[in-house]
């Protein structure tokens, strides 16, 4: 595809065929998506990809923490809850994604499980974990630049046909994680990204979310018209 229609045609899937990602087709996603640009080059990121056993453990453990009540580990700031702008969008695609699955509003049991799907890392057959370094902890710029190399994971792999959702539920328990990945204790677990292929029978993958526009978002100055 043309880089425009990558950009203007992805939409975070969670719904997936359960059929395995080729591990020669994340490698290759990887290594373009690397080509992504980080402050001074550091190239703070690593990547734990799992599959299989390994992530089914995960899912489960990911499952059976929260279930108990066990609060979350996450390993960023999390800061303020929503509000505003912010909250309403934030409602706004909740809204939309249970009236494409059909989940009512007082229907806990479904609503539930939608909550546990995220936990599950939607049932995705591959996860890839992003961390960097935790000697470079502290600042915002190693945060920034992996949110960078995520944003051309999620895209390169639209364009070869997967579909990706960021999902910072999935290591919302990081001890689960880290176990099962074989993370060190020097790295900090910055998301991880859900992916497989598109199941396109799964209602909430049609679900394209609303954004704000250019003139909402940008402010010109210096210019002759």
């Amino acid at each position: 595809m043309e880089f425009d229609d990558v950009v203007r045609g992805r939409r975070s899937i969670r719904g997936y065929l359960k059929k395995p990602v080729p591990k020669a087709l994340i490698r290759e996603i990887l290594e373009i998506a690397m080509r992504a640009p980080t402050s001074l080059n550091t190239q703070p990121w690593n990547f734990y990809v799992v599959a299989g056993e390994v992530l089914d453990k995960i899912r489960a453990g990911n499952v059976e923490r929260n279930l108990a009540g066990i609060p979350h580990s996450r390993e960023f700031r999390l800061g303020p809850d929503y509000a505003g702008a912010h909250r309403e969008r934030q409602i706004g695609i909740a809204v939309q994604l249970f009236e494409a699955m059909g989940i009512e509003r007082d229907n806990k049991e479904k609503r539930m499980d939608w909550i546990l799907r995220g936990f599950r890392q939607f049932d995705a057959p591959v996860s890839i974990v992003i961390t960097y370094d935790k000697s470079i902890q502290g600042s915002d710029i190693a945060p920034f630049d992996c949110g960078g190399v995520v944003n051309c994971i999620v895209n390169t792999a639209w364009n070869r046909g997967l579909g990706c959702v960021i999902n910072s539920q999935g290591i919302m328990q990081s001890p689960v994680v880290r176990e099962h990945a074989g993370i060190p204790d020097d790295q900090v677990i910055q998301t991880c990204i859900a992916m497989g292929w598109p199941d396109d029978s799964f209602p909430a993958n049609a679900v394209v979310s609303k954004r704000k526009s250019v003139d909402e978002a940008a402010v010109f100055r210096g210019f002759d018209d």
